[in-house]
């Protein structure tokens, strides 16, 4: 699993220029991608860091301010772009996978405690938000960076 994850002090995700989520107050926007190999455990564990970083104003975590997250599928996350110019998108995984891990990981911050937010799967989706700091972070589960 890889998400980017944006300190934002707004956020916002529309589809056919209708809201579909966004955060009520300053939280964090996460774009979350899912390759072949992940499995629930592999997001539960990428969710569970998630909420606990200590990334927002006196280094606390979301979990320690009940901060609200936006999460927005997002296979791009895994373009391959080492040969050409046309990025492939063979690392992520197909929709009948992906979607399931992504519901989870939403599923999973919300039994943590957190409001969560987000996007629609598969959609074509308008992404605001006004970065805060500006604070982004990756993490990958494959290299836990």
């Amino acid at each position: 699993m890889r998400v980017v994850i944006q300190r934002a002090l707004e956020g916002r995700v529309s589809v056919d220029g209708r809201t579909v989520g966004q955060l009520a107050s300053p939280g964090l926007v996460i774009l979350a991608g899912i390759t072949h190999d992940d499995t629930p455990a592999v997001v539960e564990k990428v969710a569970s860091k998630v909420w606990g970083l200590r990334i927002l104003d006196d280094e606390r975590s979301a979990s320690d301010i009940g901060a609200p997250l936006l999460v927005v599928s997002q296979f791009t996350l895994y373009a391959g772009t080492r040969k050409g110019r046309r990025p492939t998108w063979n690392a992520a995984a197909p929709g009948p996978v992906s979607e399931p891990l992504i519901d989870h990981f939403v599923e999973h911050l919300r039994t943590l405690g957190a409001h969560v937010e987000t996007g629609v799967f598969g959609a074509d989706m308008k992404v605001s938000l006004v970065n805060d700091g500006p604070v982004t972070i990756i993490i990958d589960s494959d290299t836990w960076q």
